[in-house]
């Protein structure tokens, strides 16, 4: 039986989760204050550059705030950012307790603001439901603790596990409520990443096409694209304008191609080449957190998924599949590369899901590391 509070705790998880998608390169923060047991006011970080959780359950609070509770699921700051920070605010506003799920990982606070807290004769309890709430923020957690972000692998697959017939037809192998369903994780994402042979196939245009009621933004779109074969032409390119189109490319490549798609707005970063020739994936990684980016959906083809999958980079699988069957040796598949000797060797994974979505079923799981 839950206690008081992990009960308000829970509803500083649901306030917290209005901001997915909104806040990076900030953490999702919701904050509840009580006096007395009641919920007295609540509050949550909408936007990075706007207040965060705290400021805005205080302010719902007015002169409430004397002597309440307030949880929160992250530790309230104590730095200068976009922002002021929220521990002052909180002690100043008269709050007697404050419940927090997890220390943040961010090495400006991590712990401070919590010393900030009880050094003002605030109680401080933490730990409270930690394990949401670091699930909730893994992607924030994720570029704190290693300088990379969260990536989870997309992909949708027959039950024999082919991504197009051995002609290379691909649409749809989905239905209708799965593709929707993507249209959702583009938008909750910062960024959504292909190869060059998505690129040379689909000519990609890695938006999010969903109603404009129901949309939260449209991504960072990425190309890893080793011989910079993507055309001015095409739609990422065609959208560049908007400053969201990143290509990684090889040192070197073709000075032409890349002041073209530089002059159509695209942002050419070069690389050094892996094991595989590919622009170092894991530099392309480190490359977009340092532009705010938490999480990244991977919509790459058997070969880019292969690489990152083999260099450590994918956290999570997301793979809808689809009641058809298509055989075909030939035919593609998610996951190709050079492949594993032993079934030992093979990649682990955990915490396993299994979600209907319309005609398909979406199996999630987390790749162990």
């Amino acid at each position: 039986m839950e206690n008081e509070h992990e009960k308000h705790m829970k509803r500083a998880l649901e306030l917290a989760e209005h901001g997915r998608g909104r806040t990076s390169p900030n953490p999702m923060v919701g904050a509840v204050i009580t006096l007395g047991g009641e919920t007295i006011a609540e509050g949550w970080h909408r936007k990075a550059g706007e207040p965060h959780a705290e400021i805005n359950a205080l302010r719902a609070a007015g002169g409430k705030a004397a002597g309440a509770t307030m949880y929160v699921n992250l530790e309230p700051c104590s730095h200068h950012g976009r922002t002021p920070p929220c521990a002052p605010a909180v002690a100043a506003a008269g709050i007697a307790r404050v419940v927090v799920g997890m220390t943040d990982p961010n090495p400006k606070v991590s712990g401070a603001g919590i010393g900030f807290l009880k050094n003002s004769g605030v109680e401080t309890i933490v730990g409270v439901l930690e394990k949401d709430c670091l699930r909730l923020n893994e992607a924030f957690v994720k570029v704190m603790s290693t300088g990379l972000p969260f990536v989870i692998l997309k992909a949708a697959v027959t039950l024999d596990g082919k991504t197009a017939s051995r002609a290379g037809d691909s649409k749809w192998i989905s239905c209708e409520a799965s593709r929707e369903m993507v249209h959702r994780m583009r938008g909750e994402a910062d960024a959504v990443a292909v190869g060059a042979g998505t690129l040379r196939a689909d000519d990609p245009a890695l938006n999010c096409r969903l109603p404009e009621s129901e949309k939260i933004k449209d991504p960072l779109r990425v190309a890893l694209d080793p011989e910079l074969i993507l055309s001015v032409d095409s739609k990422l390119a065609r959208q560049a304008v908007d400053g969201k189109t990143v290509v990684f490319t090889l040192e070197g490549a073709p000075a032409d191609r890349a002041e073209a798609l530089r002059r159509a707005g695209c942002r050419v970063i070069e690389l050094p080449p892996d094991g595989a020739g590919m622009p170092d994936l894991r530099k392309a990684m480190l490359e977009l957190a340092g532009m705010g980016v938490l999480s990244v959906l991977l919509e790459g083809g058997g070969t880019l998924n292969a690489s990152m999958i083999e260099a450590g980079l994918v956290d999570r699988v997301a793979v809808f599949i689809a009641p058809k069957l298509l055989g075909g040796a030939d035919a593609k598949t998610f996951f190709d590369g050079a492949g594993f000797p032993r079934v030992e060797a093979g990649v682990k994974l955990s915490n396993m899901s299994a979600t209907v979505v319309g005609d398909d079923i979406l199996i999630q799981a987390d790749v162990a590391k």
